[in-house]
């Protein structure tokens, strides 16, 4: 799970079996104080790979700078390039995504504390954007527990 910002508008493409996938970079910030004080930051930069469905919002909605929460696993790809040097990259293959910006507006936080206010009447809180089916809940009768 990452909450970061897009970093190159995502590039949708369909595979020679009509799948939809989409590529996008997302970087994620991490700010610490070290020892003499001094306020330090760090940015990681990761690829995200989005397929069927959830490629084609992220196309349609994510632009470069768009806050945005994905949720996925990690997959690594290897493959020999022109000079028959062995390449890696690893990628979150995302299964969920949530878009975090609302649109023609700012974030806002609260002055001092850094908080975030709290949403108003007419704030509509973001829903979760899912490529994987939802599992059914089955009704658990106390008898069939072992114990």
């Amino acid at each position: 799970m990452i909450i970061g910002n897009v970093t190159r508008d995502p590039e949708v493409r369909t595979t020679p079996g009509g799948q939809t996938v989409a590529n996008f970079g997302v970087a994620t910030n991490f700010v610490w104080t070290d020892q003499s004080g001094h306020k330090q930051e760090k940015a990681e930069f990761h690829n995200v790979v989005a397929w069927r469905k959830l490629a084609d919002i992220c196309g349609q909605y994510l632009k470069k700078g768009s806050k945005v929460y994905v949720e996925g696993r990690l997959q690594t790809r290897t493959w020999d390039d022109q000079n028959g040097v062995k390449r890696y990259r690893t990628e979150i293959i995302a299964e969920n995504m949530i878009m975090l910006d609302r649109p023609g507006a700012t974030l806002a936080t609260n002055k001092g504390t850094g908080e975030q206010p709290a949403p108003t009447d007419n704030y509509a809180q973001p829903e979760p954007i899912t490529s994987r089916p939802t599992p059914v809940e089955e009704e658990i009768n106390v008898e069939d527990i072992p114990f």
